[in-house]
């Protein structure tokens, strides 16, 4: 199983990443983030190409690929399930990620954290961002393209705590996975 949070920055992802991980027996916290810091380290900007050029690892090409090959690796090794705590607003490269990692993992979960600008602001300042960085410049862009309905199963973060965004992920996770079970087993007896 593969649980992606996806949402603006200050949105939660993090927190409810970490308190989701306990709770997801076998599991791993698995950030493409990481990723993205190595490949900012390995491909100097003089080295990438000229699409490449920006204050975002998220559009050097090879970050998404890696993305998607270091977690088949991972789930394949270590035989774990994986919350992915990442911001994907860009459609090119949440679809690619996406059906990457459903290719080799059909039991994939994708949950879009998402809140008010204003709340956005807040949670960023009382994280310590600095006030007009780079995160701050991302919001607006992140609550506009959360809302295409590729970004499918949000949850509106502003008047909830972490545990209540975790108890409602874990109750559509189980839920999905109850009927997928019960689809299978019709199938099955259907098919006999």
């Amino acid at each position: 199983m593969i649980i992606m949070i996806n949402g603006a920055f200050g949105s939660g992802k993090t927190s409810a990443a970490k308190a989701l991980q306990p709770r997801i027996e076998n599991s791993m916290i698995y950030d493409p983030e990481e990723i993205g810091y190595m490949i900012r380290k390995l491909l100097p900007e003089e080295h990438r190409e000229e699409q490449e050029r920006t204050d975002d690892f998220q559009d050097i090409e090879l970050w998404k690929v890696l993305t998607v090959n270091a977690a088949r690796e991972v789930k394949q090794k270590y035989n774990k399930h994986l919350i992915v705590p990442m911001t994907l607003y860009k459609k090119a490269n949440f679809d690619y990620i996406y059906s990457g990692l459903k290719k080799f993992d059909p039991d994939l979960h994708h949950f879009c954290l998402t809140a008010e600008l204003e709340t956005i602001y807040k949670r960023l300042a009382k994280r310590g961002d600095e006030f007009g960085g780079w995160q701050y410049q991302q919001a607006p862009k992140c609550v506009e393209a959360f809302k295409a309905d590729v970004f499918e199963t949000r949850i509106a973060t502003d008047h909830l705590a972490t545990d209540e965004v975790i108890d409602i992920i874990l109750q559509k996770v189980k839920g999905k996975t109850k009927r997928r079970q019960y689809e299978k087993r019709h199938t099955i007896s259907n098919s006999k």
